[in-house]
């Protein structure tokens, strides 16, 4: 599981990538936790001149998932609330498709969940008396 850092420097790279394509210096301007991880939104630092940032196409936020490393740049077109549902969304089937899968293993292995598997008892005979 990745912590803030650990996702801190992950985007950073994902910039870096960027940087050298362009004339601008790049910062990390925002981080918002979600309950899954971070969003990090990021662009051009602010000219020394004009106190201005550039404006920077494709510079979406990037939403780093803590669980599974995941990193993902959302696009500007589209409301960032309205991504973070989508994806939200997008981990319950996940979530649900591996709880299916490992149900489905179980039950080829004959072992199914320990509700539906019958009980064994330990004794023959009346309480008190081992049998033999």
């Amino acid at each position: 599981m990745l912590t803030e850092e650990d996702a801190r420097r992950l985007v950073l790279a994902e910039i870096d990538a960027v940087r050298g394509r362009l004339e601008y210096d790049l910062e990390i301007h925002r981080v918002e936790a979600v309950p899954f991880g971070w969003i990090f939104s990021w662009g051009a630092v602010r000219d020394g001149r004009r106190g201005q940032r550039p404006a920077l196409g494709g510079s979406g936020p990037i939403l780093v998932d803590r669980e599974n490393e995941r990193l993902i740049v959302l696009r500007t077109s589209v409301p960032v609330a309205r991504q973070i549902a989508d994806y939200e969304r997008r981990l319950r089937r996940e979530a649900h498709a591996r709880n299916l899968s490992a149900k489905q293993a179980a039950q080829q292995r004959g072992t199914g969940s320990p509700a539906s598997a019958p009980s064994v008892r330990s004794r023959t005979g009346p309480p008190g008396e081992h049998g033999s």
